[in-house]
């Protein structure tokens, strides 16, 4: 048996559920709280467990210990398991008074322990105290809800607001440059296929994670940031560079590494945060550390012929060169104001001959397994 009268809307009174096999027991506890609290009683513990499931939950329950079948021991783990009602507390009410079953009852997780026969104000005084400490525990894990809402809610915002502001500071220097308007989009895009493939290869496993692969696409729409360094009678001119102009235009790597370089040290220095903190998935500014290895080695090659340090093998940063294959690829398929867009099978002699050369070789092989793609997102964000 188990009583569940059918609460009134503008009944504000706490709900406790007692629990007792015997009658007599049932009606003291509910006459000596009934006035002040609204009460259910059940009569075993298997009926315990089907009422405290029915509204309104139980804010308290006293529960007897030595009952037929499921005792008061097993309902309060059952209650504990539970993820509805483990956090209800639950005082034990009980004839058993040894100090070794005070300390079961409470090590299984009971807030308190009330031995029979009942005192009446005693036990009306711990049922009060009790509800007064779930009162503040609810008021407070709903403040910590409300607040924990409140920082995603502004984190969320801060990362749109840092998205839109790389996005502004890698669009005005692909303005100055005039090359392609969705060169951002695209190298983007396939820097985050390459890195999806190549999160299961053993060799890049370590560097790939969810975290990882998450920063390096945020930076990579800055690795041509330097370019706005760069003189427009250079950057714009519509044949082929001399060799002196070649060296001015290679230094837009350096360029773009020591901006974001400078703009990390920058913030350090006014918001007093340690350089050491700066690194991980987790840091505000690795990002940005990122971008800046993505700036200044996405001119690398595998071989070390590459720009600005000659870097080869596996010493160039992961990063770069990843971008070193995208931002190739992309130039050899988009027709640019010093050349004509190339075919894809040219594209794919070319990448293919860069392997081991200009490119990591794991890096080509996942962009020949990956090719159709490539070819499908160039086409998707065409000018």
């Amino acid at each position: 048996m188990y009583l569940q009268p059918s609460p009134s809307p503008h009944d504000q009174r706490k709900t406790i559920l007692v629990v007792d096999d015997t009658k007599e027991n049932l009606t003291v506890l509910a006459g000596l709280l009934g006035g002040e609290f609204r009460v259910r009683v059940a009569n075993s513990g298997e009926r315990a467990l089907k009422a405290v499931r029915l509204p309104p939950l139980p804010d308290l329950i006293l529960l007897d210990v030595m009952m037929p079948g499921m005792d008061g021991y097993a309902v309060l783990k059952a209650l504990r398991a539970d993820a509805g009602t483990h956090h209800i507390p639950v005082i034990f009410v009980t004839a058993m008074s040894a100090d070794e079953d005070e300390e079961h009852g409470l090590a299984l997780g009971a807030v308190d322990y009330v031995t029979k026969p009942i005192r009446a104000a005693i036990l009306q005084a711990r049922v009060r105290a009790h509800l007064e400490l779930k009162q503040a525990r609810d008021t407070l894990a709903s403040h910590n809800d409300d607040l924990e809402r409140e920082v995603r809610r502004r984190m969320g915002e801060n990362e749109l607001i840092k998205a839109i502001s790389l996005n502004a500071l890698a669009t005005l220097a692909e303005k100055r440059d005039n090359e392609t308007g969705n060169h951002l989009y695209r190298t983007q895009a396939y820097i985050e296929i390459l890195m999806r493939h190549l999160a299961t290869h053993p060799d890049f496993c370590d560097q790939l994670d969810p975290g990882s692969q998450e920063l390096i696409a945020k930076a990579a729409p800055l690795h041509d940031i330097g370019k706005v360094g760069i003189p427009d009678a250079i950057l714009l001119k519509p044949g082929k560079l001399t060799p002196e102009e070649f060296e001015i235009m290679k230094t837009h790597s350096q360029i773009g590494a020591d901006a974001l370089g400078e703009a990390i040290e920058r913030v350090l220095t006014h918001s007093g945060i340690d350089p050491g903190n700066r690194q991980g998935p987790n840091s505000s500014l690795s990002f940005l550390d990122v971008a800046r290895q993505i700036a200044l080695h996405h001119h690398e090659k595998w071989d070390g012929s590459g720009y600005p340090h000659g870097l080869a093998g596996d010493a160039i940063p992961l990063p770069g060169r990843l971008m070193a294959l995208a931002d190739v690829f992309d130039a050899l398929t988009c027709k640019r104001h010093y050349k004509e867009a190339f075919t894809p099978a040219r594209v794919h002699t070319l990448i293919t001959e860069g392997r081991g050369v200009h490119f990591d070789p794991r890096i080509v092989d996942a962009f020949l397994e990956l090719e159709g793609v490539f070819l499908d997102i160039a086409a998707r964000y065409r000018d």
